[in-house]
């Protein structure tokens, strides 16, 4: 059933009454913080829980402002043993708070029941001080932790209740020497400072407090959990209050469980009278619960206080006899052969967001990785194999590439995206302990460290290896997407792309020389890359030939074998020295927004999993769309979808590129890039133009329906940008510089805005010569203005991303419009936009990824 942690009293409010977008259902319980009730979200259609704060609230203004500053700070907290904050909003002047729904019972509940086994009870107990540790980290301290405000859900998840509300009770603060208590015993709820029998001694005085006081507290319930009694117990308020200044918790031996002496001992340093004697963090705190929390109740057994010597002589002696007949039974266990350990899998991050990559320590216990949460910018984490909890190591916009044998981090700053899953930045080192980071490379993508050496080999440009930094070892005209060193350090595998911004490739190992072996085949979705322990093998992740992502091995002599498959998409980030796998389950997703004018919000267009925009109509009512995902089928699909959203039709295979002037046609290639079609939009043939490149990086229709510009390689050494008649066939060169991003061509036909290699952005007359270079390097175009006199242009790497106005005759910039979707968490890229020359309508490609962070073992 689903219950609260309010006793059940009269409700006000009946069903179906509306507060703002939500609609009571039930009531669910009442007590002296208000009145709770089940509620549904409208707007999302999920149940929700409202609770509404007592009406005197409402008469105060100051008091009504900090709950609102309190009730959004608690909102902010993002932990798996801290309630979701929804929202906060009032009902007819009463303030209210909407929260995640909760399914189980409150610890107080839960003691009611009976004693609670110790190794729940250290469980909850972990749960909590991680809970605690993520609240003051954020700067909020709860003041009323009890077993009425913590919540235990039906699959045993620890929730703490009520954050950043507690404090906020009294008309004023406690004055030293003063004390706003109720003087009921027991569990009766405090004015501010607190629940009479779980206060910290601080509190009794009417002192200032600070997260210390919390900790007090949470030695006070995890007492009770391990002995079924409270730790400071009297006939009244005031002789509680009395026990917790001068006494320490009573002993107990009757409640059954046994309890480590090392557990004994965080309660004590819990419940210091002094709070510079006790924990100095809920982090510390959790640490050590860490430590024994794999402890046994066989673990020399130990009740509230420590038994006596005797009765731990006679445990002793008890827990030796096994040990003692394993000894003698001992051969008959080895003769029989061990049966294979089962593959388990652990979730090390929780929070909702992208996982870059992550690397075990050389220690193989601790773990560093960078990540995105919540659509912020991305930071380095550190977390442990045996944790779930993550510390920020204060280095924003960064991720992590590679740790050395000595202790020191490779990151990547400011990480850039530009087409499909392309993205780099600049690289630099770090200790593993944290400090700033300097910077040695720019154009950086990959990076690993020599084990033995310490010289780095760096992928630099997507497309070339150097080792060490400064010597090229290895270039491609494709792209690469890992490199990793072997653990000997005479070989460096990678993954290798044919195709910019396509995710297919292969595996390929390379010597110290250059020579390159290549191992698989072309497999598609190949990404994440390590190498095994004993350097024999090299994993890696790819979907392969089926429609499961799975984990490949292979060897050095290019024999590959399956390791284990999954539903979803699976990204291999690293394997530690005994063989515990670093693993992500995510979700990739490319979406297209649009916006025409009128409309009140930008639409949603994305057909399948991997809407790629690749062009919109002059008129602004259809957009041309290339399927890229797992529902495009193997060789991509193209697809017109109008701008209203009705349902996209799909014109054939291939990669969609430019719509003709009229809008009747739309140029297209095929999955290789080697041909070029003129699809019709409607009725018609298909026609297939004469080959005039061997590789076609990009194309476009010129302002006439009979003329196409396409940037490609007729040959190796014969790269450019060239015009094509279509009707006779003519082609001509307009440029020897080859260009990889989309260009735009200008409303009369004359004049082509692109981005050449080098990221300049260049003007092209069709009619040859050379270029205008206009002082705008890194940009791309997106379209121009209807009378031709300036460009709309874009940094895809940026987010949101800032299109800005660049006038021509002045160079002059501002800004136009800001793009990105509503929601921001996993956005990893936006683009291609595509624009109407007049402004009124556009539409975005967008990138997706949330990612779950795994340790997986027993992979073999």
């Amino acid at each position: 059933m689903i219950t609260t942690w309010y006793n059940q009293q009269t409700m006000a409010i009946g069903a179906g009454t509306r507060l703002g977008p939500y609609e009571i259902v039930s009531p669910l319980g009442a007590g002296g913080m208000g009145e709770v009730y089940r509620a549904k979200d409208t707007r999302l259609g999920r149940d929700v829980a409202i609770k509404i704060l007592p009406a005197h609230f409402s008469q105060d203004a100051d008091r009504l402002r900090r709950f609102e500053q309190e009730a959004r700070a608690a909102g902010m907290l993002s932990h798996p043993n801290i309630l979701d904050i929804h929202d906060v909003g009032s009902y007819e002047g009463v303030p209210y708070v909407v929260s995640e729904l909760l399914e189980g019972e409150t610890l107080r509940l839960r003691l009611h029941a009976g004693l609670i086994p110790y190794r729940k009870s250290i469980d909850y107990a972990l749960q909590m001080a991680r809970g605690l540790a993520e609240a003051h980290d954020k700067g909020i301290v709860h003041r009323d932790l009890k077993p009425e405000n913590i919540f235990i859900t039906k699959d045993g998840r620890v929730k703490i209740l009520d954050f950043g509300l507690a404090k906020l009770l009294p008309t004023q603060e406690a004055q030293p020497g003063q004390s706003n208590l109720s003087t009921k015993a027991g569990t009766d709820v405090g004015v501010v400072l607190g629940t009479v029998g779980y206060m910290s001694p601080e509190q009794v005085r009417g002192a200032p407090i600070d997260h210390r006081s919390d900790i007090f507290t949470f030695g006070a319930i995890l007492y009770e959990m391990l002995s079924g009694r409270g730790a400071f117990r009297g006939d009244s308020a005031v002789e509680t209050m009395n026990a917790i200044l001068k006494q320490d918790p009573q002993d107990d031996t009757s409640s059954g469980n046994t309890t480590p002496p090392a557990v004994e001992r965080i309660v004590k340093h819990c419940l210091e009278k002094n709070r510079e004697e006790r924990f100095q963090s809920a982090s510390d705190l959790a640490f050590a619960l860490e430590t024994v929390s794999s402890f046994s109740t066989t673990t020399v057994p130990a009740g509230l206080p420590v038994p006596s010597r005797k009765s731990r002589t006679l445990i002793l002696t008890l827990l030796a006899l096994p040990l003692v007949l394993l000894g003698l039974w001992g051969a008959n266990f080895i003769s029989k052969p061990e049966a294979p350990a089962t593959p388990s899998f652990k979730r090390l991050a929780f929070r909702r967001g992208e996982v870059f990559n992550a690397y075990f320590a050389p220690d193989g216990q601790t773990i560093l990785y960078g990540a995105a949460w919540e659509g912020k910018a991305s930071e380095i984490y550190q977390t442990r194999t045996d944790s779930v909890d993550s510390r920020s190591l204060e280095v924003k916009d960064a991720d992590v590439l590679s740790i050395s044998q000595s202790g020191e981090m490779l990151i990547l700053l400011r990480r850039r995206f530009s087409l499909g899953y392309m993205s780099e930045g600049t690289l630099a080192r770090m200790p593993l302990t944290g400090g700033a980071p300097r910077e040695i490379l720019e154009n950086v993508s990959d990076a690993d460290w020599h084990p033995k050496t310490n010289e780095i080999a760096a992928v630099t440009h997507h497309r070339k290896i150097e080792y060490p930094i400064g010597k090229l070892l290895y270039e491609t005209t494709g792209w690469i997407s890992r490199v990793r060193i072997s653990p000997n350090g005479d070989r460096f595998a990678f993954t290798h792309h044919a195709r910019r911004g396509d995710n297919a490739g292969y595996v390929s190992v390379c010597d110290s020389l250059g020579k390159i072996t290549k191992l698989t085949d072309e497999m598609t979705g190949i990404n994440g890359l390590s190498w095994s322990p004993d350097g024999k093998e090299i994993w890696f992740s790819a979907q392969g030939d089926t429609k499961r992502y799975q984990l490949y091995a292979v060897n050095l002599k290019g024999k590959v074998h399956q390791i284990t498959s999954f539903p979803g998409h699976v990204y291999l980030y690293d394997i530690s020295n005994k063989g515990d796998v670093l693993l992500s389950l995510f979700d990739p997703r490319r979406g297209l927004a649009a916006y025409t004018e009128g409309a009140l919000h930008e639409i949603d267009l994305s057909w399948f999993e991997w809407t790629f925009a690749a062009d919109l109509s002059n008129d602004g009512k259809q957009v041309l769309i290339t399927e890229q995902g797992e529902g495009a089928g193997e060789n991509y699909s193209i697809y017109l979808r109008n701008i209203d959203g009705s349902p996209a039709v799909r014109l054939g295979s291939g990669w969609g590129i430019s719509f003709s002037p009229d809008g009747k046609h739309v140029l297209a290639s095929n999955f290789e890039s080697t041909k070029l079609f003129v699809v019709p939009t409607g009725p018609g043939k298909i026609n297939e133009l004469p080959k005039h490149a061997e590789l076609y990086d990009w194309a476009s229709f010129s302002n006439s329906n009979d003329e196409i510009i396409f940037a490609g390689r007729r040959s190796k050494s014969d790269a450019g940008l060239y015009f094509l008649k279509i009707s006779d066939g003519t082609v001509r060169k307009i440029a020897d510089e080859e260009t990889v991003f989309p260009f735009v061509v200008s409303p009369d036909g004359m004049l082509v805005a692109a981005t050449t290699t080098v990221a300049s952005l260049r003007i092209y007359s069709i009619s040859g010569g050379p270029p205008k270079i206009l002082n705008a390097s890194g940009y791309i175009p997106v379209q121009w203005s209807q009378d031709g006199s300036f460009l709309y242009i874009v940094r895809l790497v940026e987010i949101p991303a800032r299109i800005l106005k660049y006038d021509l005759a002045t160079g002059e910039t501002s800004l136009w419009k800001e793009l990105s979707p509503a929601d921001p968490a996993g956005i990893a890229g936006i683009g291609p936009i595509y624009m109407t020359p007049d402004g009124k309508t556009y539409c975005y490609s967008y990138r997706r990824q949330l990612t779950d962070l795994y340790l997986a073992s027993n992979l073999k």
